[in-house]
């Protein structure tokens, strides 16, 4: 079959799909394939030394023999080494992530900060409704640190509640303060977006290197790894792309 998919000539859906992605860890597990692997690496150097030594036993001289015994014990020296290297590179691989996502919450500091100023200024011209100094305040008041994608979705809420007052005073939009502030945002969304590409491909490569069979994925279940959560668009991004801009 050339085409697994069969997408040329298979039923067709009028409606699409909306892909949404999954926040659940997967745990990185091993089954008994993986435990014998480990069981042959020990023993394969001994069934070797053992098969030489009953064949060839009396024709070699006894310091060889030690020798060979002594070399039984490479494969696994060598699979030790190989694990400490696997667990190595994937605390490297950790820090990593980490400083990541260390840039992408020093982007919502920053973007924290315009957005308290934006709300600022404009309360100095206009009376700002309550539910929206509700929501610049979320960010300090009930945003996780550690939640990436929650810290995003708090903040688009804080400046998507500032656009109808903008779009009701067309004039404020002319103050330089006003416009700067908005300036800054729309670039430090560009940063964002381009941060959390960086930080997505360390998490794509997490997610498949702990699943690397074997050593990493026998290191990685043996210190009960799972699976990472991308970072995703927030919930008003996605709500907002489904708007009529041309209406």
């Amino acid at each position: 079959m050339g085409n697994p998919l069969g997408n040329t000539n298979g039923p067709r859906s009028e409606m699409g799909r909306d892909v949404q992605v999954s926040e659940h860890e997967i745990p990185v597990t091993i089954g008994i394939f993986s435990i014998l692997f480990e069981i042959f690496v020990w023993a394969i150097g001994f069934i070797v030394a053992g098969i030489i030594t009953h064949d060839f036993g009396d024709q070699i001289h006894p310091s060889i023999l030690v020798l060979l015994w002594l070399a039984a014990f490479l494969p696994g020296v060598f699979y030790t080494i190989a694990k400490v290297k696997a667990k190595n590179y994937f605390l490297k691989l950790s820090q990593v992530l980490q400083a990541r996502a260390s840039d992408i919450e020093n982007l919502h500091e920053q973007r924290y900060i315009v957005l308290k100023n934006l709300s600022d200024l404009l309360s100095k011209s206009i009376t700002l409704d309550k539910e929206v100094m509700t929501a610049v305040a979320a960010y300090r008041g009930g945003a996780n640190p550690g939640d990436l994608n929650q810290n995003a979705e708090v903040l688009n809420r804080g400046f998507a509640s500032l656009v109808p007052h903008l779009e009701a005073y067309p004039d404020l939009k002319a103050h330089y303060q006003i416009a700067e502030a908005m300036r800054q945002n729309d670039q430090l969304q560009r940063e964002i977006t381009a941060a959390r590409n960086l930080y997505n491909q360390k998490v794509q490569l997490w997610n498949t290197e702990i699943f690397s069979w074997p050593v990493k994925q026998i290191v990685a279940a043996r210190n009960h790894y799972t699976t990472m959560i991308p970072y995703i668009a927030s919930a008003s991004t996605v709500e907002g792309s489904r708007g009529n801009f041309f209406a």
